[in-house]
């Protein structure tokens, strides 16, 4: 697929931010998503990797380290067409605003660094639509080394990209590993027109520059509760994870 959602003829929209571990980008879609929620505006939150469907299989796998990077691929694969059949092509039918915790190009990222095929990667995928709107937030890999160990002792295994065996130190591993990520959203940049906020900055200044693309690239207005025929007293906000 090579549209988008406004493309083809969504009334909603969809947002997706995407970023290394420790970027900050949840941080900043929690932020918009708030946000625009203050504005009464229709607005559903969805995560990557959070269906229930095979959310127990994801776990057990990880725990006991099972998975081979296509078995990885393919679960999130799985969980993905799930939530997007079930949640999110629905209520974008419904002209809802849509927020993604990360979309396909999380796949397209990482499963190419843990040894998929690209091609083979962007198949599996290829009936989702793309996100009118992609934030990137690029951190330094330190900031994001040091955002993840805030409040917690030590990196997660896969989070560190240990079962790579790219090396026996999770720290070293994990700037290796995410350095990799990194380059491969790098390189989808262009194609898919990624907007690159600098997630060094502080959170602040990254929220006032989302605000302000959002409300430049989306009529806003449009998603409003009382555009659509509810009033004050009418849901204003669909915010469970997908």
């Amino acid at each position: 697929m090579t549209k988008t959602f406004a493309q083809l003829g969504f009334p909603g929209r969809l947002i997706a931010v995407e970023g290394l571990d420790g970027s900050g980008k949840s941080t900043q879609i929690y932020l918009l998503k708030r946000w625009l929620e203050t504005q009464g505006l229709k607005v559903f939150f969805s995560e990557w990797n959070s269906s229930e469907l095979v959310k127990s299989a994801t776990s057990k796998g990880k725990k006991q380290e099972l998975l081979t990077p296509t078995t990885f691929s393919l679960i999130h694969a799985t969980d993905f067409a799930d939530r997007y059949e079930r949640h999110l092509m629905p209520l974008l039918r419904a002209g809802y605003l849509v927020l993604c915790d990360r979309y396909i190009y999380t796949a397209f990222a990482r499963d190419i660094v843990r040894g998929c095929q690209p091609q083979w990667v962007r198949d599996i995928y290829n009936f989702a639509a793309l996100p009118d709107l992609t934030f990137f937030f690029k951190a330094d890999l330190e900031v994001s080394l040091n955002r993840i160990l805030d409040g917690r002792p030590e990196l997660k295994y896969f989070e560190a990209g240990m079962d790579l065996r790219i090396s026996n130190d999770p720290y070293e591993s994990f700037r290796i590993f995410q350095g990799r990520i990194l380059d491969q959203y790098l390189s989808m940049s262009n194609e898919f027109k990624f907007v690159l906020v600098d997630a060094n900055e502080n959170i602040e200044t990254q929220q006032n520059i989302v605000r302000s693309l959002v409300a430049k690239k989306i009529e806003l207005a449009k998603f409003s509760w009382r555009a659509n025929g509810n009033g004050k007293n009418g849901k204003t906000t669909s915010s469970c994870h997908a």
